[in-house]
């Protein structure tokens, strides 16, 4: 509950002027005045102007007092009344494997593609570039917004493309579609057998349609020739600009090698990587693998004891403990839904490997030390997880590791019990939601989860009268990466096209956008080990801030979705300044970026 106005404004004197009377020492390096500073701070209070000094916040409050802070040599920013905010955070963005899908793939994104001839016309302008056999990628297909609410096949693709071979992922990255050259390639027949964990989708004679979902997809991906160096700091660089033009100043990025670990060091230390980025090591499938991690990666991977390196930081482990809502692949207590009211009878998905093998697995990290991730979308794998947490933690209560559960769509009742439970006392088992997968693959989910499934997918209200904490992330490049369509979705709850209905998901489990902001701001910040570094606006953090064009707080709920971002602050330094913004900078002036994003 927020304080009465003049209450407010008495605390916040109060702060400021204390602050402010000890900062007059040495002036401000950049001041931001006359605006609305929505701080997400402990009491969510709102000021007018922030002033900026060594990379860091160093006061908070009215313009008259933050002006007072400025000198001769101070950058002053008049915002003439837009809104600040802290730099937005994503908690779940896979930024490496995006980052060069969006320069090198062929994006197949709704409302690019429609429908399979715009596929098609998309793949052979790719084909007519490419060389004799060279490999055509692409991303973003979503049956669910294709006019024949069908999966691509093989022969599709073999209409526009007969001899380069063709892999295109699904928007969801759990499946994709090949065309018969690269089923040759691959050698899948009609007698290859289904991979652990993964499928081969086939017609009613045997033969493979082209659809490979899971780890299935490895036998065509590994295939596929990989990025240079060079090209993945190109590609790192280039997302980090975009990321910055929508307020964005942080990311998780979950299942990474050696290689993108390298490359994100790289791109660093060369100044290009205006963007916070907390890895999760990729933990395989197999306990030989996290033996692998820990003892290579353990003294490294401990981000509750800070190394001092806010900017890369060695996070912890990714692992899975199933597939994809869209693909139906994700592993459930009871048989998933097909067309909105079917039943895909018999159908319940699976677990990604052998859950015991998992639960292993989890035991293993924790007592190494690690912060955990698992990927858990279906009720009963969510269950395995937040219950091997359980185990994990009473035989070694270790507090403070924060593992999470990646998207945690429709926990149970009980899963929600024992979040609630660890959270008290762990300090663990955090629901790492992406509000999007609402709005971005909303009818092809609508279609899978059904009509009951699809009112407790995501229960914002539940995580927070149980006082449940979660991390609001994308997904990216399941979904758009820009955060204001995740505040949005937390709010609104609606489909991108509304097939069986723009309120299949139904508003009991909706938040409002002071909660929803939170999850994508100082919430988030916590499972990035850095609440106490970024987040909020408040003395002492990095100023990591993004100007809006309009007052989240204020506006109607529709209006959260177009939200534009004028300026963005990286530690204190302008990195991004739209175009024909009307924010005022004094000094010197910092260089636009105008690309058009999602």
């Amino acid at each position: 509950m927020l304080m009465p106005r003049s209450l407010w404004r008495c605390a916040w004197l109060a702060t400021s002027l204390g602050l402010s009377s000890s900062a007059r020492a040495q002036a401000a390096d950049l001041v931001l005045f006359n605006g609305k500073v929505i701080t997400v701070d402990s009491a969510d209070r709102v000021a007018e102007a922030v002033a900026v000094r060594g990379g860091k916040i160093l006061a908070v409050g009215t313009n008259a007092e933050i002006r007072a802070l400025a000198g001769p040599a101070t950058q002053r920013v008049d915002l003439q009344g837009l809104t600040v905010t802290p730099g937005l955070l994503d908690a779940h963005s896979h930024f490496s494997s995006g980052a060069l899908d969006r320069m090198f793939a062929v994006d197949l994104a709704y409302p690019a593609v429609k429908d399979i001839a715009e596929l098609q016309a998309a793949v052979a302008a790719k084909v007519r570039a490419a060389a004799v056999g060279g490999w055509v990628t692409g991303r973003g297909w979503d049956e669910g917004k294709l006019a024949e609410r069908r999966m691509p096949s093989a022969a599709d693709l073999d209409a526009v493309s007969p001899r380069n071979p063709v892999w295109l992922t699904n928007t969801t990255g759990h499946y994709g579609v090949a065309n018969s050259a690269a089923l040759r390639l691959a050698g899948i027949t009609e007698g290859t057998k289904d991979p652990a964990g993964g499928s081969i989708d086939r017609a009613a004679d045997g033969a493979p349609t082209g659809v490979l979902k899971e780890t299935a997809q490895q036998l065509v991906s590994r295939l596929v020739p990989k990025a240079t160096a060079a090209q993945r700091r190109r590609a790192f660089a280039a997302l980090a600009r975009e990321f910055n033009a929508e307020g964005m100043t942080a990311l998780k990025d979950p299942g990474i090698s050696a290689e993108t670990w390298d490359t994100y060091r790289e791109v660093a230390a060369e100044g290009k990587l205006p963007v916070r980025v907390f890895a999760l090591w990729s933990g395989g499938r197999s306990m030989a693998t996290v033996k692998q991690l820990i003892a290579t990666r353990a003294a490294m991977t401990r981000p509750y004891e800070s190394t001092g390196d806010d900017h890369v930081i060695a996070g912890g482990v990714k692992l899975f403990a199933d597939g994809s809502g869209g693909s139906r692949t994700a592993w459930m207590h009871d048989d998933w839904n097909k067309d909105h009211t079917g039943v895909d009878t018999g159908n319940r998905g699976y677990p990604a490997f052998d859950p015991d093998t998992l639960r292993a697995m989890i035991r293993a990290l924790h007592e190494a030390g690690f912060h955990i991730g698992v990927h858990a979308i279906g009720d009963r794998a969510i269950d395995w997880v937040v219950d091997s947490y359980a185990e994990a933690l009473n035989a070694d209560p270790q507090p403070g590791r924060r593992h999470s559960i990646i998207h945690a769509n429709i926990p149970t009742d009980h899963a929600i019990d024992v979040m609630a439970d660890l959270q008290r006392r762990f300090d663990a088992a955090y629901p790492e939601p992406s509000a999007t997968f609402m709005w971005w693959i909303g009818d092809t989910y609508a279609g899978n989860f059904g009509p009951a499934r699809l009112l407790r997918l995501d229960p914002f209200h539940t995580f927070e009268t149980r006082g449940i904490r979660w991390a609001g992330g994308s997904d990216f490049d399941v979904t758009p990466f820009a955060s204001r369509y995740g505040i949005w979705a937390s709010v609104a709850r609606e489909p991108a096209l509304g097939t069986y209905g723009k309120d299949v998901y139904g508003r009991a489990e909706a938040v409002d956008v002071h909660t929803a902001l939170r999850s994508f701001t100082i919430w988030a910040a916590r499972q990035l080990f850095l609440e106490k570094k970024i987040g909020s606006v408040e003395v002492g953090k990095y100023a990591d801030l993004a100007v809006w064009d309009r007052d989240p707080y204020s506006v109607p709920t529709a209006q959260l979705k177009d939200m534009q971002c004028q300026m963005t602050l990286f530690q204190g330094k302008v990195v991004f300044v739209r175009e024909g913004s009307k924010v005022t900078v004094g000094g010197a002036a910092p260089s636009s970026h105008t690309r058009s994003i999602h």
